[in-house]
């Protein structure tokens, strides 16, 4: 399999034409991966773009690629949404980039009642530049065609709100169904998956999200890490979707 690259920004490039990496990204195919004039590699623009071309020029500072051939992939329908709690450590990091390489389309960080990791408005910034760095890594890494996003902040009101709009699943030891035996053949709104920090999803914060609409779903008889439930639930979303 080619070397996968990802451009800055959208780019309308087409066969003949020639694309240009910079900064990091060249630096990383030129001194990392060692890629070499004539071979030939990949460009994707996060946004669906896939570019398959072969390198001109290649230099710390700059690599020059000629466009061969290109493909537009269309974002996916329903998209999957994965809300999660933030988390002491780098678990919520952890769960940020499996779920990244397992084909989310978007991530929401949520400041949970329980979240023992808080981000203030400094951090928070900090905080969704690091997760966004992240995901375009892993994206990067696993080939997608599209880079999910990565929303502002969420609190508890506002999740809410969007639950209300969205075939929202939240992922609770004690819920009385199983994520397995959740029909979403044919679901055309958001799925949106909630994973809640170490200790738990606060016990209003589970009845304002019901209130809301949202399903409280369990992925068996364990009880899996915060930065585990998330990966693992949207296998099996993933699979009812036929994705996979």
């Amino acid at each position: 399999m080619a070397l996968h690259f990802v451009l800055d920004e959208p780019t309308t490039a087409g066969p003949g034409d020639m694309v240009v990496l910079t900064g990091s990204e060249a630096h990383h195919a030129a001194a990392v991966r060692r890629v070499r004039v004539g071979e030939e590699v990949t460009v994707g623009d996060g946004r669906g773009a896939w570019l398959t071309g072969t390198c001109e020029s290649v230099a710390p500072r700059e690599v020059v690629i000629r466009v061969g051939s290109r493909t537009d992939s269309a974002p996916p329908r329903p998209r999957v949404v994965l809300v999660q709690a933030l988390a002491k450590g780098d678990r919520d990091e952890l769960a940020v980039q499996a779920a990244t390489e397992l084909g989310i389309d978007e991530i929401v960080p949520w400041q949970a009642t329980r979240s023992v990791s808080r981000w203030d408005a400094a951090k928070a910034d900090k905080g969704r530049a690091r997760w966004a760095t992240i995901v375009r890594e892993a994206a990067k890494q696993a080939h997608r065609a599209w880079i999910p996003e990565v929303s502002p902040l969420t609190t508890t009101k506002q999740l809410v709100a969007r639950a209300a709009a969205s075939r929202t699943l939240v992922l609770e030891p004690t819920g009385a169904l199983r994520l397995t035996g959740t029909a979403l053949a044919g679901e055309d709104r958001d799925v949106m998956l909630v994973v809640g920090p170490e200790g738990g999803i606060a016990a209003d914060e589970l009845d304002a999200l019901e209130q809301a609409g949202a399903e409280l779903v369990r992925l068996g008889d364990s009880v899996l890490r915060t930065s585990t439930a998330g990966p693992a639930a949207l296998a099996v979303v993933s699979a009812a979707l036929g994705r996979w």
